[in-house]
């Protein structure tokens, strides 16, 4: 008795649907996830002089800029409010931004809340001569 063995791999070959097996792409996938997340630094610290002093304080720190700086700019979304020790300062905005200077954002307190800055200067700083008006 003889095999048909062409007969045999045509019919084999008409009811095979190539499949693909996504089960050990996912894994992989998982596994890369995983990684990039364990690895993955969120934390609000720019360098290890910043951990060791409290944390990050929103203040430029001074090797990220070039030259000596007398004025910041500091830009909010939708800023529509500037108080400097009480006084209402908003005529130093300028496009949403406005200038501090560098001593006042040093040795002061600036808290920025939506909308609003708040400053407080250190001692010999004049409202005046604490902010500014960005120039464009």
């Amino acid at each position: 008795m003889a095999i048909d063995v062409k007969s045999y791999k045509k019919r084999f070959l008409q009811d095979q649907k190539p499949n693909i097996n996504l089960v050990p792409f996912i894994d992989i996938l998982f596994t890369i996830m995983i990684f990039l997340v364990v690895t993955s630094n969120f934390s609000a610290v720019d360098s290890p002089t910043q951990a060791t002093d409290g944390g990050a304080t929103g203040k430029p720190n001074v090797t990220d800029t070039s030259g000596n700086a007398e004025y910041y700019i500091v830009p909010v979304a939708n800023l529509h409010k500037v108080t400097v020790n009480g006084v209402d300062k908003s005529n130093a905005i300028s496009g949403s931004a406005v200038g501090v200077q560098a001593r006042v954002m040093d040795e002061g307190q600036v808290t920025i809340k939506p909308g609003e800055i708040v400053i407080v200067t250190p001692d010999g700083i004049s409202p005046d001569k604490a902010v500014q008006r960005p120039k464009t």
